[in-house]
C-alpha cells in the first residue's frame, strides 16, 4: 500500500514535470487528467482495503486513514473534473487571443502542482508538514489566480497572497505552540508534531498553551478555508481565476484547509474538553453564514455569487464541525464532497458564460437555458444541489447537519444558521432564474461548450445523481472517519 500513499503526490509531479518539458500540448494536458484521477484511483483502492482501525503509512511521513481517504477521493474527484475541463479551456483561450504560450505552459505546471500540494497535505502525518503543504497551495494558485494578467487580476492576486499570508503565519505560531506543548509533555523533538502522538500525549499538554494555539490555528487555517474574518480575499480571487482553478480552489482547497483544523480539533478537544473549539467554531460559522448571505442579497456578478456561496458552505461546515458528533462529521464529509462536484458545475459553466459575454455581470447573461441547453442543465443541476434540493446529496447532509444540531441542544444555532441559509436560498433563486430562464436580448451571444468541458459536466451531473440516490460504501467511510476524529453518537 506504500504505492498507493505515494502516486496521489508523485502522479501529479510527474504531470508537473512532464508539462515543463513539453509546455501546454493536447498529450500533456491529458497527462494532467491522468494524475488527477491517479489521485481518486488510490483514494478508492485505499478505502476498499481499508480496515477498522487501520491505517496506512510510510515511516510516520504520510498516513492514510478514513479521513485521510475521503479527502483523497474529494481530491481527486473535483481534480479529475477540473482538469479535463482544462484541455478545452485554455485551447480555447489560446484560440481567441486571451492568453498566450507562456501563461498556457504556466498553467499547465501549475495546476499538477496544486494538486499535489493539497494531496500531500491530507496525507501528511504531521503538522508541521501540512502546514508546508498549505502555504505551497498559496504559491501556486496566487500565479493561477493572476492568470489573465488583468489589473483585476493581479489586484486579487495581491489580496489572496497578503491576506492568506497572515493567515498561514498564525497558523505558523499555532503549530509552534503545540511543537512546545507536545515536547513538554514528553514527545521526542523527532515526532512531536506527529498527529499520532499528539493524540498519544494530549492529555498531558498544557492547557493553556493548548488553547491559545488552537486560537491561532482556527484564525490561521479558517483565513485560508474562507471563515471569518479573513474572508476577503475569497470573493476576489475566485472570481478573476480561470473557471477550472475557480472549481478546484472553491470545490477542494477550502475543504482541504479545513481538514486541517479538523485534525487540530480532535487533538485540542482531548486536551482541554469540546466547549473550547466549539464555540470558537459557532461564532466564526455563523459569522461566515451571515456575512455570505447578506453579500450574496446584494451580488450583481455571478461568480462573486458562487464565491460567496462557497463561503456559506465553509460556514455551514464549521458548525456542524462545532457540534462533533458522529452524525455531525459523517454529514460534513457528504456535504464536502457533494459541494466539491457542484461547484465544478457551476464555475465550469460560469467560465463558458463569461468567454461568451465578456462579462461577469448578471444583468447580461439571460436565457441560458434556451441558448445552450448544455450549459444550462448543468449551471441548473449545480445550483440545484448547492441550494440542497432533493434528490442530491447535499439535501440529506443538510438535513443531517440540522439533526446533529437539535441533538446536541445547540437550538438557537440551528436557528440561526436555517435563517441565513434561507437568505442564501432565496438570493441564488432570484439570481440563477435571472440567468437561466430570463429573456435573452436581441444579438445574444452563442455559447460555445468545448468537448472536453462538456464531458466534465456531463461526468459531474452522473456523479451528483449517484451521490444523491445512494451514497454505497462512502457512508461507513464517512462514519469511521467521524468516529476517529472523536465523533461520540
Amino acid at each position: 500500500m506504500n504505492f498507493l500513499l505515494l502516486l496521489p503526490i508523485v502522479a501529479p509531479l510527474t504531470a508537473a514535470a512532464v508539462a515543463i518539458i513539453f509546455g501546454w500540448r493536447r498529450l500533456t494536458s491529458w497527462v494532467t487528467v491522468l494524475a488527477a484521477f491517479a489521485v481518486l484511483v488510490s483514494g478508492v483502492i485505499l478505502g476498499f482495503n481499508r480496515r477498522p482501525g487501520v491505517r496506512f503509512s510510510i515511516l510516520d511521513l504520510f498516513r492514510a486513514d478514513s479521513m485521510t481517504i475521503t479527502m483523497l477521493i474529494v481530491i481527486g474527484t473535483v481534480g479529475t473534473l477540473a482538469t479535463l475541463a482544462s484541455v478545452g479551456y485554455i485551447d480555447a483561450e489560446l484560440a481567441h487571443g486571451h492568453t498566450d504560450a507562456k501563461g498556457a505552459n504556466l498553467y499547465g505546471v501549475l495546476v499538477p502542482i496544486f494538486l499535489a500540494a493539497m494531496a500531500s497535505a491530507v496525507l501528511a502525518n504531521n503538522i508541521g508538514v501540512m502546514w508546508v503543504a498549505i502555504e505551497a497551495t498559496t504559491v501556486a494558485t496566487a500565479f493561477l489566480v493572476g492568470h489573465h494578467r488583468t489589473r483585476a487580476a493581479l489586484e486579487a492576486t495581491w489580496k489572496y497572497v497578503v491576506i492568506c499570508s497572515v493567515g498561514i503565519a498564525l497558523a505558523f505560531l499555532g503549530t509552534v505552540l503545540l511543537y512546545f506543548a507536545s515536547l513538554h509533555a514528553g514527545a521526542t523533538s523527532a515526532n512531536a508534531l506527529n498527529i499520532d502522538v499528539l493524540l498519544a500525549h494530549a492529555n498531558r499538554l498544557d492547557p493553556a498553551v493548548t488553547r491559545l494555539a488552537a486560537g491561532l490555528l482556527l484564525l490561521g487555517y479558517g483565513a485560508k478555508a474562507g471563515l471569518v474574518p479573513f474572508h476577503t480575499w475569497l470573493a476576489d480571487a475566485h472570481s478573476q481565476a480561470p473557471a477550472p482553478v475557480s472549481a478546484l480552489m472553491s470545490g477542494v482547497l477550502l475543504s482541504v484547509a479545513f481538514y486541517a483544523l479538523l485534525r487540530v480539533k480532535s487533538v485540542v478537544d482531548l486536551t482541554v474538553g469540546i466547549k473550547f473549539m466549539r464555540n470558537g467554531l459557532i461564532v466564526v460559522g455563523l459569522l461566515t453564514l451571515l456575512i455570505a448571505a447578506s453579500l450574496l442579497l446584494v451580488q450583481t456578478d455571478f461568480k462573486r455569487m458562487l464565491a460567496y456561496s462557497s463561503m456559506e458552505n465553509m460556514g455551514l461546515v464549521a458548525v456542524a464541525a462545532a457540534v462533533g458528533t458522529k452524525l455531525a462529521i459523517a454529514a460534513l464529509l457528504l456535504h464536502v464532497l457533494a459541494h466539491g462536484i457542484a461547484k465544478t458545475l457551476v464555475f465550469l459553466g460560469s467560465g463558458q458564460l463569461q468567454a461568451a459575454h465578456d462579462s461577469t455581470r448578471i444583468s447580461d447573461v439571460k436565457g441560458v437555458l434556451t441558448r445552450s441547453p448544455m450549459v444550462g442543465i448543468t449551471f441548473l443541476v449545480g445550483l440545484a444541489i448547492l441550494l440542497g434540493l432533493p434528490p442530491f446529496a447535499m439535501f440529506a447532509s443538510e438535513l443531517s447537519i440540522s439533526r446533529s444540531m437539535a441533538g446536541a441542544g445547540l437550538g438557537w444555532v440551528l436557528g440561526a444558521a436555517l435563517l441565513f441559509v434561507v437568505i442564501a436560498f432565496a438570493a441564488l433563486v432570484r439570481n440563477g432564474s435571472a440567468m437561466m430562464l430570463g429573456t435573452p436580448g436581441a444579438g445574444s451571444p452563442a455559447i460555445v461548450v468545448p468537448r472536453s468541458v462538456a464531458a466534465a459536466l456531463v461526468a459531474g451531473v452522473i456523479l451528483s445523481l449517484v451521490l444523491g440516490l445512494t451514497v454505497g460504501p462512502l457512508l461507513n467511510l464517512f462514519q469511521t472517519a467521524a468516529t476517529q476524529l472523536g465523533g461520540a453518537r
